[in-house]
């Protein structure tokens, strides 16, 4: 078991490895800083099943790093939560196929809402309906998962995460998020007290 082990992690670390780097995270980084920290617009993550687990992490992610967002879940925007769109929103949406009928629609449903928004995807298919659709699309590189069937969200949900993180770290850079606003929205728990230390020194 253990030299099964070893070689998930030498999958997955390769996976995160060959994720194309390009000119796209700039742009994206450089979309939420405009229309979210600037002109005071909110990024509305979405994704269905488990794209949507990581979507929901990337929202709570950025709010605690100075960047309001919140997840649309895409079933029920049909159902009147795409009311949640405003103004300088962003849209970041998350399908490994690109193909993704919700998700889809959630774009039509949207564009109608607000024809100018704007969206970054993260995929595994940037020739999908879904990645055409995007003002950035930010590809995967559509790892083979290391789930024994093939089929199982693992290797490309790891590759969607850290592409979050990406986009995170770089939009903090860019804002200049200091240690003194991570413990404003941070209070409690272990890192709130940590970071309150750190203001202090």
């Amino acid at each position: 078991m253990i030299d099964s082990i070893r070689e998930l992690l030498r999958k997955e670390a390769e996976a995160v490895m060959n994720i194309p780097v390009n000119d796209g995270y700039e742009k994206a980084v450089n979309l939420i800083v405009e229309q979210i920290h600037r002109k005071k617009g909110k990024l509305v993550t979405s994704g269905m099943g488990k794209a949507g687990q990581i979507a929901m992490n990337i929202a709570t992610t950025f709010c605690s790093t100075g960047i309001p967002a919140v997840f649309l879940h895409p079933s029920e925007a049909q159902h009147g939560d795409l009311g949640v769109l405003q103004e300088n929103d962003v849209l970041l949406l998350i399908s490994n196929s690109g193909k993704t009928r919700e998700i889809v629609e959630l774009t039509q449903l949207a564009r109608n809402l607000n024809f100018d928004l704007k969206f970054i995807v993260i995929t595994g298919n940037p020739d999908s309906p879904l990645a055409h659709e995007a003002s950035v699309c930010l590809s995967t590189g559509k790892p083979a998962e290391v789930c024994l069937l093939g089929l199982t969200p693992t290797t490309s949900t790891t590759a969607m995460t850290v592409i979050g993180d990406i986009l995170v770290v770089q939009t903090m850079e860019q804002t200049g998020f200091s240690i003194e606003e991570y413990s404003k929205r941070h209070h409690g728990g272990y890192l709130g007290q940590k970071s309150r230390k750190l203001c202090v020194k």
